[in-house]
């Protein structure tokens, strides 16, 4: 008996020996976790099963921001080559440089308050807290300018999906431009699904004193993680 290479687990190592494949992974878990919790403890006063999947849930959530801790590198790449290479129209340049610079903002806000929170750095708990606030708040930021990111490139799409139309009439069908168009369309709409699930999770992190219920929580950063999960895998 010949055993034959297996491209599902090929793609499936590849996918976990990823940092952005691991991330996703675990973000289902943390985000998943909370509903689940919510639910038995909907059930029973007193959870022992729902304790244990906390006790899960609260080192993962933790090694994210962890895994966090090389964010600048690669936004400082982005940078460099987005001003290499601008995007299409100067509406959108201006985007991506001011996303750009509340990422610069936001990544030394969260590692300070990681390194706060494990006493690496020594912080009052007041301070500490501050900086989780203010990263959140340039993470909400940033959500805000990609939605506006996003509609640009809706409009941009519709105005190559109409040109397209017109020579597809004119010179018959063209099966690859169409193929890369319609690609693109599908991740406009997976990123899109991701920012809005990302917006009421950012502005209850946002604000010192939210309301907003653990159960809100998991189910937002559920629909967050799934959609990323599923484009993550499709790219593996």
């Amino acid at each position: 008996m010949t055993l034959k290479p297996n491209p599902t687990l090929d793609k499936l190592c590849r996918f976990l020996g990823s940092v952005r494949g691991t991330d996703k992974v675990l973000m289902t878990v943390q985000y998943t976790s909370k509903i689940i919790i919510w639910s038995l403890r909907k059930r029973y006063l007193t959870s022992s099963t729902a304790l244990q999947i906390q006790n899960l849930a609260t080192p993962v959530s933790d090694f994210r921001i962890l895994l966090r801790y090389y964010g600048l590198i690669p936004l400082l790449q982005w940078a460099l080559i987005s001003e290499q290479n601008p995007p299409p129209t100067p509406r959108l340049q201006l985007l991506t440089r001011l996303q750009n610079l509340v990422n610069a903002a936001y990544y030394p806000l969260e590692h300070a308050y990681w390194l706060g929170l494990h006493n690496v750095i020594p912080m009052s708990d007041k301070t500490r807290d501050k900086l989780g606030v203010w990263s959140c708040r340039f993470w909400a930021a940033y959500v805000v300018l990609y939605f506006a990111q996003l509609w640009e490139e809706h409009l941009l799409l519709g105005k190559r999906e109409k040109a397209l139309g017109k020579r597809v009439a004119d010179e018959g069908l063209l099966e690859p431009e169409k193929r890369a168009l319609l690609e693109e369309k599908k991740a406009l709409v997976l990123n899109t699904v991701v920012n809005a699930a990302y917006f009421p999770l950012t502005i209850h992190w946002s604000l010192e004193n939210s309301t907003f219920p653990d159960i809100g929580v998991g189910i937002c950063g559920t629909i967050a993680a799934l959609t990323q999960l599923y484009g993550a895998w499709q790219s593996a």
